[in-house]
């Protein structure tokens, strides 16, 4: 993808762009609660502890976000959620690049893999990086998700 640019959110601005991302994708098309949606870690990010968010801006527009939570008990790995691309610029490998841009921080704090819980319809995006299904069906903010996992290689 040309004019792709990723941020790690350090700024208040950043984070907007986050939340509003999430708010269109899971409030306005999946019908999530904003209470559900949005809680402690989507704060000022200079404020926020626990929490690496990433942004990826396709020509300008903030289209696409996830997060992570990076504080992993002793032999977990972090999890990622909240991924989202806007409805306008799902296909073109926007999630993959922020999910990308995820693994390598965990890599980067020394983390071996990292774990998510998957809407249904998604299981086959996380299996093109990697990712293997767990665990049963279960209910997240109404919406059907399964346990996943990916280790990075040595």
């Amino acid at each position: 993808m040309t004019d792709l640019r990723l941020a790690i959110v350090t700024t208040a601005a950043q984070m907007n762009d986050a939340l509003a991302i999430r708010r269109a994708v899971f409030i306005g098309e999946q019908g999530v609660s904003e209470e559900e949606e949005i809680d402690e870690y989507d704060g000022d990010p200079a404020e926020t502890t626990g929490v690496v968010h990433v942004v990826a801006y396709c020509r300008g527009v903030a289209a696409a976000t996830g997060r992570m939570m990076v504080h992993a008990p002793p032999g977990e790995h972090p999890h990622i959620g909240r991924v989202a691309v806007l409805r306008e610029y799902r296909g073109q490998g926007l999630g993959r690049a922020v999910m990308l841009a995820l693994h390598n921080e965990a890599q980067r704090r020394g983390y071996a893999g990292v774990a998510l819980g998957a809407q249904l319809h998604a299981i086959p995006f996380y299996e093109t990086l990697g990712y293997i299904v767990s665990g049963e069906v279960y209910l997240d903010a109404g919406i059907e998700h399964r346990w996943m996992d990916v280790s990075f290689g040595s």
